[in-house]
């Protein structure tokens, strides 16, 4: 009896337990992140035995321009810095996308229609070779490197000995491959074939093994590349020889160390003014020069050599189309940086007006916003239908028309991708995230980052992305095709929307509505000072920024990252009251005046009855005929004294102020817990805004009710009235409600045109 007793209480318990899951948008958010240890800490600052690996990497390169082929050779030094020992490495051949056997081709999915436009249909059946051919794989030394495997686009090198703690490894790898023609098959780096001039423009980038991240996070970062998610890499020290034909420009990561050998003695001396012109950039390559050599193509070659330090990778541009032109940018530690750009004519005039200044700008504002640039020099690369960055250097579109006009859009397209990339030299270039793994740590910071600068660019610069307006398209459709932020890169609906839009808006929510300029941007500077040149993970990010700030984002965290929720809060109903004065003189007549009330009969009746009975015979009326309850009487008056009488100083001074109170009843219909920010209307035609920290949902995330107190009559109450928050619903945001007014527009179907360029037009 007493064993079916507990048993029958243990099942109730059981039962309860289940109901009484915890599910509280506010409960804290430790069951999403990784346990804090030496080497991260619960505050999000890197532990007292935080390490990190090293590769350092010397590199001989031939560009065939006949060919269009790459051809390198390199010495890698891989330094463990990790307390692990290590009998196998891993790197990177992200070339090996576009291997005849590519997983990527293999899982590209599609459809067919019966209208495909050929470029489409020549993508689909793309059969060009771009993978490395590696002629050497070994140790520079006897005894290193005991084998390799290729793993598609991963490479084991298996040890012959395991690689101890503080000891480093050297080894050597050839290899080659065709450069892919990205305005043909696409690509992050490839080529540009110009068939007028039959001349190329080269952006070369991925064109070497790297080095695999390696962590007590997650081991070694051996994920495939299979084009989405970006790349995981370790910072070292570069020495690359780039050997071109003589008369292409190259632009690279690193100082260049030998100009003498390479430059003529005219863009020496230019290049000594742009060390000193900080408000317009020098001219190093004229247009004159470079069109010059776009006719007489040289048959020789000349060797370019670059030094970088501490970075995490290499790109280089070259072409015998280029423009050039830089300028020195004043930090606030007082050192210089070189902003620069390098275009063919078919950038003009855009480029030449644009370009550097907009390098320029982003290093001034990305600074002010994490810390001094690092590195000596900041580049941006014209080339068509590409945006892409990497350290100190980055490749960027924006092409105008023939006759060297342009639409606005391609304008501020161009401005805004410039600065995009220039600014991943912070996101991830310094403060070194996994791309591979989580893309939105670098693409939606930069992002932000980007919106401040465009704004500091100019004032009412068309930004894309970053009020909290523009995301509630996208976080308002259909939730099979939203996928949460905490997604892998691999797995994302909705690349742009998921992976840059909406983590921007909420860096700027946080930073505009629920932190504060102040707390967020201390905040989010710690966040770049302390994973500078560092490996830093969501946790780390999530942790420093309330850490900094002292502000509880648990909620905003999983609720903006961790699901698909939208911001959807509604005024459902308005409960008005007021204090009753006791006051005969005040309180009769309002009473009287909400007591009547309109009837048809009685409006009719005061025409159509002529005379009523008792009009006609005085005789039927008494007391009640004449009598008005709403009429002052002394008996009135000498009670409300007797009342006052009763009453402190402060009651009479509530009572004499006549306060108004509002309940506001709410309703979160999205899900997301935002603050409520409300704006009331008065009937002297003032208004007030009220801010409610997001903690009003914190015992009921669905419907809360809140009491307003007021001195003055509310006319109208609204919500989100600078719409900071992303409510994707706004029609119900006011009380009373309001009628949303939409104009029907008559119009001939015509064809689709481009968008306007209104410079050719007034041309």
């Amino acid at each position: 009896m007493n064993k079916l007793f507990y048993a029958f209480v243990g099942v109730i318990i059981t039962a309860t337990s289940i109901s009484q899951e915890n599910t509280n948008k506010f409960r804290q958010l430790k069951d999403k992140l990784a346990t804090p240890n030496v080497y991260r800490t619960a505050s999000g600052a890197p532990g007292h035995q935080y390490y990190q690996q090293q590769a350092n990497y010397k590199i001989d390169l031939t560009l065939d321009d006949k060919n269009q082929k790459i051809t390198g050779s390199e010495v890698v030094t891989y330094i463990n810095n990790s307390p692990d020992p290590l009998s196998y490495v891993w790197l990177q051949l992200d070339q090996n996308v576009r291997a005849k056997d590519s997983d990527t081709k293999k899982i590209r999915t599609g459809r067919l229609t019966t209208k495909k436009a050929f470029s489409q249909l020549k993508k689909e059946m793309n059969d060009f070779d771009g993978g490395f051919k590696l002629t050497k794989v070994e140790g520079v030394k006897e005894g290193v490197i005991e084998s390799y495997t290729v793993n598609k686009t991963m490479m084991r090198l298996d040890l012959v000995n395991e690689l101890q703690s503080g000891d480093s490894i050297q080894f050597t790898i050839d290899w080659w491959y065709n450069i892919n023609n990205r305005m043909e098959i696409g690509g992050r780096s490839g080529l540009e074939y110009f068939k007028e001039e039959d001349n190329y423009l080269y952006t070369i980038a991925q064109f070497f093994p790297r080095m695999c991240v390696y962590n007590e996070v997650e081991g070694w970062q051996n994920k495939q590349f299979l084009g989405r998610g970006e790349f995981a890499l370790v910072f070292g020290n570069y020495e690359v020889n780039i050997t071109v034909p003589s008369d292409h420009v190259v632009g690279a990561t690193g100082d260049l160390v030998n100009p003498k050998e390479v430059l003529s003695k005219t863009a020496l001396d230019r290049w000594d003014k742009a060390q000193k012109s900080y408000e317009s950039p020098v001219i190093i390559v004229t247009q004159k020069e470079a069109e010059k050599a776009e006719k007489k193509k040289a048959t020789d070659t000349k060797t370019w050599s670059f030094k970088a330090v501490n970075v995490r990778d290499f790109a280089f541009a070259s072409s015998r189309k280029f423009i050039w032109d830089a300028m020195a940018v004043k930090q606030e530690n007082g050192k210089d940086v070189m902003a620069m750009s390098y275009y063919p004519k078919e950038g003009n005039p855009l480029w030449e007006q644009y370009s550097t200044k907009a390098v320029a700008q982003t290093l001034r504002t990305y600074s002010r916003h994490t810390i001094p640039y690092p590195y000596p020099k900041a580049i941006s690369v014209h080339s068509k239908s590409i945006g892409m960055e990497y350290p100190m250097i980055c490749f960027n579109y924006g092409r105008p028309e023939k006759d060297g006009t342009y639409s606005e859009r391609t304008k501020y397209g161009m401005l805004g991708v410039i600065i995009h990339e220039v600014g991943h030299n912070y996101f991830p270039m310094i403060i070194n995230s996994d791309e591979r793994q989580w893309t939105w740590m670098d693409e939606g910071l930069n992002t932000f980052l980007q919106y401040l600068t465009e704004q500091d660019f100019e004032r009412g610069f068309p930004s894309r992305r970053g009020p909290a307006y523009k995301i509630t398209g996208y976080m308002k459709g259909d939730k099979r095709g939203i996928s949460p932020i905490m997604t892998n890169s691999e797995s994302i609906f909705q690349f742009g929307n998921n992976a840059y839009g909406k983590p921007a808006t909420a860096l700027n929510i946080l930073r505009e509505t629920i932190m504060g300029r102040e707390l967020f941007d201390h905040a989010f500077k710690t966040y770049a000072k302390r994973w500078a040149f560092k490996h830093p993970t969501p946790s780390d990010f999530f942790r420093t920024m309330e850490d900094a700030s002292g502000v509880d984002l648990d909620w905003f965290w999983r609720g903006w990252f961790y699901t698909n929720e939208h911001v959807d809060i509604s005024i459902d109903s308005v409960k008005w009251m007021r204090i009753d004065s006791k006051n005969p003189e005040i309180e009769k007549p309002l009473a009287k005046k909400e007591a009547k009330n309109r009837f048809i009969g009685d409006e009719v009746n005061k025409t159509d009855i002529e005379e009523t009975y008792n009009e006609k015979d005085p005789s039927l009326n008494d007391f009640y005929t004449s009598f008005d309850p709403y009429k002052v009487t002394e008996k009135d008056r000498e009670n409300y004294k007797k009342y006052m009488h009763k009453l402190s100083k402060e009651e009479k001074e509530v009572l004499a102020k006549g306060y108004n109170f509002y309940q506001v009843n709410f309703r979160n219909r999205g899900g997301l817990i935002m603050p409520i920010i409300i704006e009331f209307e008065y009937t002297d035609g003032t208004k007030e805004i009220q801010r409610i920290p997001a903690e009003i949902w914190k015992l009921n995330s669905k419907y809360v009710s809140k009491v307003f107190t007021t001195e003055k009559e509310i006319k109208s109450i609204l919500l989100d009235p600078l719409l900071e928050t992303a409510d994707v619903d706004t029609r119900n945001n006011y009380f009373p409600p309001r009628m949303n007014v939409s104009k029907l527009q008559l119009y001939k179907q015509k064809k689709r045109k481009s968008p306007k360029n209104q410079m050719q037009k007034a041309k």
